[in-house]
């Protein structure tokens, strides 16, 4: 079955520069895809040439006069760039031109634009970030990550119900567990939300595991992490910053003298993998999950490498249909 997915190709730090040669080779990759690549027409056509590719048979252009600033206001690009890539590329969805859509573009715009475009799926109240982070024994899907500062019960639940959609979808992972993100695993830890939502999951039809404390994150304790968006937020950035700090420190000392260069120069097949597993681009991929279309965002810095991942993310739920399988999960649990 064939698949149409949008890419805002003027989204990000590099725009077309990544996005474009990105998309190309991830047309040779599926045969099944075709991609609309949204922004400046002239812009595109130049790179397209460049690299021989502007008469791709499944690549359309679709002029848009504006580009959303990566510093840009989100209520300022929903009210003056109507007609942005963004923009455009979600319009692209709600019209059901293309199944999905991704952009590496400013991430409140985007999810606000996103959210008054599309709206929320029935059932759900608030959307949220979803993304993986590298475990022991491979991923683990967390959501909030940022959208949501404060949440009810029941919008954890709701997350958890997507969350388990969603990594079903991605790795084909039967009853995903679920974990819910709290200071303590013992079931009398955590705020009221947390306590009053564990009650909700141990009566839903949900894998839940119970409280899971930060390290449960990186040991895979569960297949998924719930939270609200706050906490999300900070251990993700607490996250990347150790692993940079890390990676710091490790480069420091093989540079120390004579004897840890040599060190480093018998250990670097160990190193190469080490960083290859912890390589953030690999993971690179955000889901706006409760939305009533698909819309991924990709880190607004992405290489080709990295946004080529959140392509394969966009392709990869458009696919598997993940916005029909989390409404018929919202309707076994009853919240529709």
């Amino acid at each position: 079955m064939q698949h149409k997915i949008s890419v805002d190709a003027m989204g990000g730090d590099f725009g077309p520069s990544v996005t474009i040669p990105a998309s190309l080779k991830i047309l040779k990759k599926y045969e099944n895809i075709s991609i609309v690549l949204v922004g400046n027409s002239d812009e595109i056509t130049q790179i397209l040439k460049k690299k021989k590719s502007l008469n791709h048979p499944r690549i359309t252009i679709h002029n848009s006069t504006q580009v959303v600033g990566m510093d840009e206001l989100p209520q300022s690009a929903l009210k003056n760039k109507k007609d942005s890539s963004m923009r455009v590329s979600i319009n692209l969805v709600k019209e059901g031109v293309v199944d999905a859509c991704v952009s590496a573009g400013n991430t409140g715009a985007l999810m606000a634009t996103a959210r008054f475009v599309l709206r929320m799926l029935p059932g759900i109240d608030r959307p949220a970030i979803s993304s993986e982070l590298p475990n022991a024994n491979g991923t683990t899907c967390m959501l909030d990550l940022g959208a949501n500062a404060d949440c009810t019960p029941e919008q954890l639940l709701q997350f958890g119900i997507m969350g388990s959609i969603l990594t079903n979808v991605l790795h084909k992972k039967n009853n995903p567990s679920i974990g819910l993100l709290s200071n303590g695993s013992e079931s009398m830890k955590g705020s009221d939300v947390v306590k009053r939502s564990a009650e909700l999951f141990r009566d839903s039809h949900l894998n839940f595991h119970g409280n899971v404390e930060g390290d449960d994150i990186f040991k895979g304790t569960t297949d998924v992490v719930v939270c609200d968006g706050f906490t999300g937020n900070i251990s993700l950035k607490t996250t990347e910053g150790l692993a940079q700090m890390m990676a710091n420190f490790l480069t420091l000392e093989f540079k120390r003298n004579l004897f840890t260069k040599i060190s480093a120069f018998i250990a670097l097949p160990v190193l190469k993998r080490f960083k290859k597993r912890l390589d953030p681009r690999r993971y690179n991929g955000a889901s706006f999950l409760g939305l009533n279309g698909i819309v991924v965002k990709s880190h607004g810095g992405a290489d080709e490498f990295a946004f080529i991942h959140a392509l394969e993310t966009t392709i990869s739920e458009s696919e598997n249909d993940v916005i029909s399988k989390i409404k018929d999960q919202l309707k076994v649990e009853s919240i529709i």
